[in-house]
């Protein structure tokens, strides 16, 4: 039984490590924009893609590393240019509502992610198919308790750790991150600072789709297949993460995405026949939160005067 107990807890924080990167990626952006970005998924979705298609096309033809370092070279390049998606997004559709209404703003991202869809599932070779992708490090590292611990669960914790604390020190110790706040905070008064409004929100687009683009290679990883419409579920959990831990707050996030992973592991060890209905019990964690503490664990509820 505590081998049961250990595993589930390995699992957990795999899992919950995955979905505080997307929500990470939703609070940065809900953060600076004030708008959902509902394609956040979807975009976060492209990098497996994009690292087979390096993998299949470019460094097979011309052979340039070879065995592990094709898919580590695959993996960082898809990382790169998924967050220059999300810059060219930004520069070419979203930053035209800005000063919209935010339900424009909202529309617009639900459109552009079944737009990725879409082109990923036609010009993708078999796009509409699973595609296995590459689970690596299968080896075991280290014992724990008794249950054996892979390197890529190592590298899974790990990552995700780095990045989330890296993350941190640019958005407190930096003056990328110093500019990003202030316009989180005001945006009006952060131009009248003589802030550069629209190379932060490049800035955070890059940060939010690159973390992001990480966050899907590790769940294409995680589940050993990837799919053109894997982004859906995974926006949804990501926001749902972020809904739990407050919008706009990056701890918040990161509590979001363990608390989420945790009751789905959980359903899963615990119930009969659990990881059918796994995601049913963490959409009533969030549908409680929306009900009882609407804010999230971190967020600030905003009183508007009429």
């Amino acid at each position: 039984m505590p081998e049961e107990i250990l595993q589930q807890l390995v699992n957990w924080l795999a899992l919950g490590g995955i979905y505080a990167l997307l929500a990470v990626g939703f609070s940065l952006l809900f953060g600076v924009l004030g708008v959902i970005h509902f394609s956040h998924g979807d975009v976060s979705l492209v990098a497996p893609f994009v690292a087979l298609a390096i993998l299949q096309s470019t460094l097979a033809s011309l052979a340039w590393f070879g065995g592990a370092a094709d898919l580590v070279f695959a993996c960082l390049a898809a990382i790169v240019l998924v967050g220059l998606l999300g810059v060219a997004m930004d520069k070419l559709v979203l930053r035209r509502f800005r000063d919209r209404p935010a339900m424009m703003a909202l529309v617009a991202t639900v459109a552009l992610g079944i737009v990725i869809r879409e082109l990923i599932r036609h010009l993708f070779p078999q796009g509409s198919n699973p595609h296995a992708f590459p689970t690596p490090l299968t080896d075991t590292a280290f014992m724990f308790g008794g249950i054996a611990i892979n390197w890529f669960t190592v590298l899974d914790i790990g990552a995700t750790t780095l990045v989330l604390i890296v993350l941190s020190l640019v958005l407190l110790k930096t003056g990328v991150g110093v500019r990003i706040r202030a316009v989180s905070q005001d945006r009006e008064a952060a131009r009248m600072m003589g802030i550069d409004v629209d190379t932060v929100f490049r800035n955070t687009f890059f940060i939010a789709s690159a973390t992001g683009a990480l966050a899907g290679l590790l769940y294409a990883s995680y589940v050993g297949v990837t799919r053109f419409d894997f982004g859906i579920l995974a926006g949804l959990m990501g926001f749902s993460a972020a809904v739990i831990g407050g919008l706009g707050s990056i701890p918040g996030a990161v509590i979001g995405g363990l608390l989420l992973a945790g009751i789905e592991t959980f359903a899963q060890a615990t119930i009969e026949n659990g990881t059918a209905y796994r995601q049913v019990f963490a959409f009533l964690l969030v549908i409680g939160f929306l009900v009882f503490r609407p804010a999230g664990l971190f967020g600030r509820t905003v009183v508007e005067k009429v």
